[in-house]
C-alpha cells in the first residue's frame, strides 16, 4: 500500500512541475506584454479564490482556516511570497526560463544553510560541503565567459533567497499552526499585497491575452491542488527530489516556444547545483531516520 502510495504520489508530483513550468511559460509571455505587478495580482485574485473554497470545505471553515497565534508571521509569509513572484517572473523576462530557473534551483541549497539560524537545525559538514559545492555550480552559470553573466543574474538568485526564506518560515510556522491555515494565509495576505502593489498598473489585455491569463490562473490552482494531494498520498522526502524535474520541463518550454538555448555551462552549473541539492536531500532524510534506528536492539 504504501509502496502504491509512494508512486501516487511521485506521479502526482511530476504532474505538479509540469504544470508550474508551463505556469511559468505564460507568465513569461504576459508579462513581456503587460506589466509584472498586474499579471501577478490579477493571478493572485483567482488563487485567493481557490484557496477561499479550499478552506471552508474542511472542518471549521473559514473561521477555523483563519485562526491563527502568530498572525504577523503569516501576513510576513505571505507578502514575502507575493514579492518572489514579482521578482522571479520578471528574471523569466530577463533572463528566460532557462537561465532563471538555472539559478533558482539553488534555494533548497540556502534551505539547508538558512536552517541552522532560523529554525536552530544542526547542518552537518557534509551537508555543509554539499552547500559549497552546490554555490560553484551557481558560479560556473555566472561565469563571464558563459556569457550568462550579467547585473540581471543577481535577480532570480535573489527570488531563490526569498523562496528558500518563504520555506523556512513554513515550516516555523508549522510548529503551532496546522498546514491549512498556512495555506490560507499565503492565499489572503498574497492577494491582498498583490492588489496593493498590482492596482496602480492596471492597463487593458486584448481578448486573447485575457484566455493566456485564465490559462494562467487555472494552471496555478491545479499545480497548488495536484501538490496539496502529493503530501497526502506520499512523504514529503519520497517526492522531493523530483521537484528538480521542474527545471527540465521549464528549460524545454523555454527552448521549444522562446527561442532559447541552453549553454554549456548553465547545463552543467546546474547539473552540480541539483546533484548537490539531492545529496543535502538524502542527507536530511538519514539524519532524521537515525534516532529510530538507534533504538532498534
Amino acid at each position: 500500500m504504501t509502496t502504491q502510495n509512494t508512486r501516487l504520489g511521485i506521479g502526482l508530483m511530476i504532474l505538479t512541475t509540469l504544470i508550474f513550468a508551463v505556469q511559468d511559460g505564460v507568465s513569461r509571455h504576459l508579462s513581456e506584454t503587460y506589466n509584472v505587478y498586474m499579471v501577478v495580482m490579477i493571478r493572485y485574485w483567482f488563487f485567493a479564490a481557490f484557496v477561499m473554497v479550499i478552506a471552508s470545505r474542511q472542518g471549521g471553515g473559514l473561521r477555523a482556516a483563519a485562526a491563527t497565534s502568530q498572525p504577523f508571521l503569516q501576513i510576513f509569509r505571505g507578502v514575502l511570497l507575493v514579492v518572489e513572484i514579482c521578482v522571479m517572473v520578471t528574471a523569466f523576462v530577463l533572463l528566460g526560463l532557462t537561465e532563471s530557473h538555472a539559478i533558482f534551483t539553488a534555494y533548497p541549497l540556502l534551505v539547508a544553510a538558512l536552517s541552522g539560524p532560523i529554525l536552530g537545525e544542526k547542518v552537518g559538514w557534509r551537508r555543509w560541503m554539499a552547500i559549497g559545492v552546490g554555490f560553484i555550480g551557481v558560479l560556473i552559470i555566472l561565469q563571464p565567459s558563459g556569457g550568462v553573466f550579467s547585473p540581471y543574474a543577481i535577480v532570480p538568485l535573489a527570488a531563490a533567497l526569498m523562496f528558500a526564506l518563504y520555506g523556512l518560515l513554513t515550516r516555523y510556522a508549522a510548529r503551532k499552526d496546522s498546514a491549512a491555515t498556512s495555506f490560507f494565509w499565503t492565499g489572503v495576505a498574497g492577494s491582498v499585497t498583490a492588489t496593493l502593489i498590482g492596482m496602480w498598473y492596471w492597463e487593458p489585455m486584448s481578448g486573447d491575452d485575457w484566455v493566456w491569463m485564465i490559462v494562467l490562473c487555472f494552471t496555478g490552482a491545479a499545480g497548488h491542488f495536484t501538490l496539496i494531494k502529493c503530501y497526502e498520498v506520499a512523504e514529503a522526502s519520497a517526492v522531493q527530489p523530483f521537484a528538480y524535474l521542474q527545471l527540465v520541463f521549464a528549460t524545454a518550454i523555454g527552448m521549444t516556444v522562446f527561442g532559447e538555448t541552453l549553454r554549456t555551462n548553465v547545463a552543467i552549473g546546474a547539473g552540480i547545483i541539483v546533484a548537490a541539492g539531492l545529496f543535502t536531500l538524502w542527507r536530511a532524510q538519514k539524519r532524521n531516520q537515525e534516532p529510530a534506528v538507534k533504538r532498534v536492539p
